[in-house]
């Protein structure tokens, strides 16, 4: 477990390596005569070091996570990745993005205490390695229904109101967080065809639905960042993500969390700390950056956010 632990810490480090990494080297990249969809910007950035180096972060947060799974319950593990938010809270910290206000502190020290007092009233254990077939169907198929619901949803909301943005970012950033969820049950039953040789991994479905799932989830977070501002997508896209995950793996591979009358009270207030430091982190200024903060947020603050230029804290 405590293998699983650094692991799923290493991994998270190193996603919000890649965010910050990739978020700096996308900064004025995209040509300025260009309208629309810039087919060369992948070619210019691949020129920058800055990116690369995020894009090879990315790549070894995956293989992290990928080894802290293999050994560690999906409900023990997903959580941890929410600590990729304060990740690159610290890192906008070091490099100087602007103020730290103390509301900021608060927020990340609600975020690490809910964490922390979370994962130790649940206390996730057991489990088995890989889960029954018709498991797989009921929850790939709830996954499903609740991600076309949710797509139904933002659809009518488009531009029914100023603050249908917001709105539309909320609810895609919501259903992206969940799909996450069941990516990272996959990737679970995935790691355990890991050290079976070659063809035991290219015969199993986990591969595929793994690159179609995750593709498509990808798809998903571009629409819920292109919707609407980073601080209504963000909560969803950290929040929802390990609470999916965590019930997809009691639910397919029969792991075990604390249910007594005093753990699940605990669990809950933690859960609201975790979320509470959530949201207050997402509309920080150092995350969201000069583009999209909100002097509204502030006292007497009267502007409208906008959108974010690029997504510092993806999620997986």
């Amino acid at each position: 477990m405590d293998k699983a632990i650094l692991l799923a810490l290493a991994a998270s480090f190193c996603t919000a390596t890649s965010s910050v990494c990739q978020r700096l080297g996308a900064r004025n990249a995209r040509s300025p005569g260009a309208a629309g969809v810039d087919i060369w910007l992948i070619f210019r950035l691949a020129r920058r070091p800055i990116w690369l180096a995020g894009l090879a972060s990315m790549i070894l947060g995956f293989a992290f996570q990928l080894a802290a799974l293999h050994f560690g319950a999906l409900a023990l593990v997903q959580p941890i990745f929410a600590l990729e938010l304060l990740f690159v809270f610290g890192y906008m910290t070091v490099l100087g993005s602007g103020r730290v206000k103390r509301r900021d502190w608060l927020a990340a020290a609600a975020m690490s205490a809910g964490l922390g007092l979370l994962l130790f009233a649940a206390s996730p254990s057991g489990g088995r390695l890989h889960a029954p077939g018709s498991l797989w169907w009921l929850a790939g198929l709830a996954t499903l229904a609740v991600v076309l619901a949710g797509l139904a949803l933002a659809s009518g909301l488009r531009h029914r109101s100023p603050a249908s943005g917001r709105r539309r970012a909320a609810v895609l950033g919501a259903v992206t967080g969940i799909a996450w969820g069941f990516v990272a049950a996959v990737i679970k039953e995935f790691s355990s065809h890991l050290g079976n040789g070659a063809g035991s991994i290219l015969s199993s479905w986990s591969l595929y639905v793994l690159i179609g799932g995750g593709a498509a989830t990808l798809l998903l977070a571009s629409h819920a960042l292109a919707a609407g501002p980073l601080a209504a997508s963000q909560p969803g896209f950290t929040i929802l993500d390990p609470l999916a995950a965590s019930l997809l793996g009691m639910f397919l591979f029969g792991e075990h969390i604390q249910a007594g009358a005093l753990n699940l009270t605990v669990e809950t207030l933690a859960l609201a700390l975790l979320a509470g430091g959530v949201l207050a982190l997402s509309h920080s200024r150092l995350l969201v950056g000069e583009d999209e903060w909100n002097p509204a947020n502030e006292p007497g603050g009267t502007n409208v956010v906008g959108r974010p230029s690029a997504h510092p804290c993806a999620g997986a």
